[in-house]
């Protein structure tokens, strides 16, 4: 998930909140004091609800303060009292709002939803009047004028072109009336965005599937089990439930052989705030959509999509849609081939010709096409791939290619169940702490992602700030009879989430205000890490059957590799269906009033030809990486970032060894320690010495064909090329 650094992308990217804590007792605020607690971590024992507002009207007023001093200074402007000294300011309202958006997304409560409702708005605004503040922004436009004429570093005269290109996205050069109306849609945008994520939340936790004894055909003891354990908790002792969280929903599609159970299951998960009710989020959609056009417009874009694309590797909405299109039908035909052979077994099953295969048959059809063409099935491969052992994986392939390593340590938690680690670099230094967060809870947004607490940085004396960083997930909770046990897809998770830690636990950008990297760059150093995940060398270091402590064999490695490319064309059509559907609606160029689902629907089914059986991966009632979160119009970053990926493993397998020290310490200087202080495709040549090639990214997914099968094929015409046009005005 992207991070969140700035104070805007707190306002808008907050999609639930938490309640550390919360009682009638009325301790002294911690985010008053100094703490002194080890490594510096947030003293999560003592943070009650009731301190985030004051530390927030607090850290407002002192940023307010530090903002004046700059704008008051009678001095000719310099990078030093200008450019650094605004980089430099706001410290403490930063580290409220790192840990306040890390918690809001872990474990919420009614009291913090509240506070959320509150302070977010207020957040928005605070943020506006600083970026829209014409005094300031004059002082760095002095800066940013001169910038090539005076001595100034490469990095500086980053940070000042970012600086200055951050104050006009954001409406420095607007008229007095249309920062007015920037302010307003700002905050009216920051509140929808809450309001849309605490509907999601409530819509999980109000289902759950109860069901007998009797209706467990076809589920794997380990998944009955974990139903079992959600039914107790929710004091029903001899019940089974289901929820839609992952670990729950996914074996029940995939193993019942009830299909009415499948189904019911399935259409409460796609139809999340899809009901006409108080949780219904098509009004929040229309709204948001309705903000963004006309802020785009404010600020001299013909759509949402462009005024996000500019400042992205991509460029523009056309480069974006490119890459989509040149994926989308291969991947489509692909997946229909896949229906076919599917449907063949369901046939077998069904044989009322009235019925036909369903989007809800999917993940059940699949499964016994995996265990009927590769003797392989998921239930088999969860037994050696326990948390514990992923985890200690991901740890070893850290120590292989960067030398760094992992001890447990004592520190305040926000909960039981999390745990904490020291990082040290390959001189024992202090790289950071590293907090794991695994198991679903009431409160807890769904899927996996990976921010910080504390944000890594320098001091004013230029030493070097180390980062607490937070990697929380939705894993199966382990049962009486096994722990917790990892499917492939999880599996990938943890390796994906962890790549995200390592960015910012290596981090050493000289300013903050250059610690950030484009959206579409951003999940590189995640997503490589997953290309190690099932490597055979790889695998023989932590995937160990949990009971009889074997190391997984050839023959499973073999089979694992064969089915590399089984239901690709699902997998990547449902993604990429996605990313359509967010690049649609926000290439709207004027607003009008939609039918959300006709919308969606006439973009995929009516113009682009997917078939009914697929749905895409997010509808958009439930989108919350558009909606509530960092991703509007850019939900095609994965794709993206994934071309990047491919590649730069590609220089691994070059060299003859994928756990290349040499090639692994470069991609940490070159990329992971950099942050921004050069665009992405900078970055990505600095490492890399070429443009990236989409081909290894084709290949991974089953989509290439060699150049003579291809229409028109060119020498160069698998780079990730794009091109200068944007539509700002």
């Amino acid at each position: 998930m992207r991070r969140l650094t700035t104070i805007l992308s707190i306002a808008t990217m907050i999609s639930t909140c938490v309640a550390c804590r919360s009682g009638k007792e009325n301790l002294p605020n911690p985010f008053f004091e100094e703490w002194t607690t080890p490594y510096g971590v947030p003293p999560f024992d003592r943070i009650r609800t009731y301190h985030y507002t004051p530390a927030f009207e607090r850290a407002m007023s002192l940023h307010n303060e530090q903002i004046a001093a700059i704008v008051a200074n009678a001095d000719e402007p310099t990078f030093e009292n200008t450019i650094a000294a605004y980089d430099g300011a706001g410290q403490m309202l930063a580290n409220v709002a790192n840990i306040f958006s890390m918690m809001c997304a872990g474990d919420t409560s009614e009291q913090l939803q509240a506070v959320e409702e509150q302070m977010v708005p207020l957040l928005a605004a605070h943020d506006d009047e600083i970026k829209m503040n014409a005094a300031l922004f004059a002082r760095i436009k002095q800066v940013y004028d001169k910038r090539n004429s005076i001595d100034l570093s490469p990095v500086q005269v980053r940070l000042t072109e970012k600086t200055y290109n951050d104050f006009v996205r954001c409406g420095a050069n607007l008229s007095d009336a249309d920062k007015a109306r920037l302010k307003q849609i700002n905050e009216a945008l920051s509140l929808a965005s809450v309001r849309f994520g605490n509907n999601i939340l409530a819509e999980n936790n109000n289902f759950a599937l109860e069901l007998e004894g009797t209706d467990l055909d076809g589920l794997p003891a380990s998944v009955c089990d974990a139903a079992r354990e959600t039914a107790k908790q929710a004091g029903k002792t001899d019940k089974y439930i289901f929820t839609l969280h992952k670990p729950s929903l996914i074996p029940l599609l995939t193993y019942s052989s009830r299909r009415d159970l499948r189904e019911r299951i399935y259409k409460a998960y796609r139809n999340r705030c899809n009901h006409g009710d108080e949780y219904d989020n098509k009004g929040i959609i229309n709204d948001i959509i309705r903000l963004r056009t006309e802020k785009a417009h404010l600020l001299g874009y013909e759509s949402y999509a462009a005024y996000v694309t500019a400042d992205e590797m991509a460029l523009s909405p056309r480069n974006v849609y490119a890459l989509l299109d040149e994926i989308w039908t291969p991947a489509l035909e692909k997946a229909k081939e896949e229906l076919e052979q599917m449907t063949e077994l369901f046939r077998r099953d069904v044989a009322d010709e009235n019925e036909q295969f369903a989007s809800w048959d999917w993940w059940y059809y699949a499964e016994k096409v995996r265990r009927q063409n590769y003797t392989i099935n998921e239930e088999m491969l969860r037994c050696y791939f326990s948390l514990d052992n992923v985890r200690q994986g991901v740890f070893n392939l850290a120590n292989r290619l960067y030398a760094i390593t992992f001890r447990p340590i004592a520190v305040p938690l926000y909960d039981d169940e999390v745990s904490a680690f020291e990082v040290l670099d390959s001189d024992e230094s202090h790289l950071g702490v590293l907090y794991f967060d695994f198991y679903p809870r009431a409160g807890k947004s769904q899927g996996a992602w990976c921010g910080y607490f504390r944000a890594p940085s320098h001091d004013a004396d230029g030493n070097r700030v180390a980062p607490v960083v937070g990697i929380v997930c939705n894993f199966p909770r382990p049962t009486i009879s096994t722990p917790s046990l990892l499917s492939l897809d999880e599996t990938l998770t943890l390796f994906h989430e962890f790549g995200h830690a390592l960015h910012f636990l290596f981090s050493d950008a000289a300013y903050n205000g250059l610690m950030d990297v484009e959206g579409d760059f951003v999940e590189l150093p995640s997503q490589i890490m997953e290309n190690w995940a099932l490597e055979p060398e790889m695998l023989k270091t932590y995937a160990v059957h949990y009971r009889t402590n074997d190391i997984i064999g050839n023959t499973y490695i073999d089979r694992l590799h064969q089915s590399a490319l089984f239901n690709q064309g699902f997998a990547t059509t449902e993604l990429v269906a996605a990313a359509l559907t967010d690049m649609d609606i926000h290439s709207m160029k004027e607003y009008k009033e939609t039918d959300i689902s006709a919308f969606e629907y006439n973009a995929l089914y009516e113009r682009r030809g997917l078939i009914p059986q697929i749905e895409p991966r997010y509808r958009y009632p439930y989108f919350a990486h558009i909606f509530s979160g960092g991703y509007s119009a850019g939900y095609y970053f994965y794709i993206w970032a994934e071309v990047l990926d491919k590649d730069a493993f590609e220089a691994f397998r070059e060299s003859g060894d994928t756990f290349n020290r040499r090639i692994a310490e470069s991609f940490r200087a070159q990329i992971l320690s950099r942050g921004g202080e050069a665009d992405g495709m900078t970055l990505y040549t600095n490492f890399r010495g070429k443009q990236p090639d989409k081909t290894p990214m084709l290949k991974s997914r089953g989509l290439w064909k060699e150049p003579e099968e291809q229409e028109n094929a060119t020498a160069d015409g698998v780079t990730l090329a794009t091109d200068n046009t944007t539509t700002n005005q």
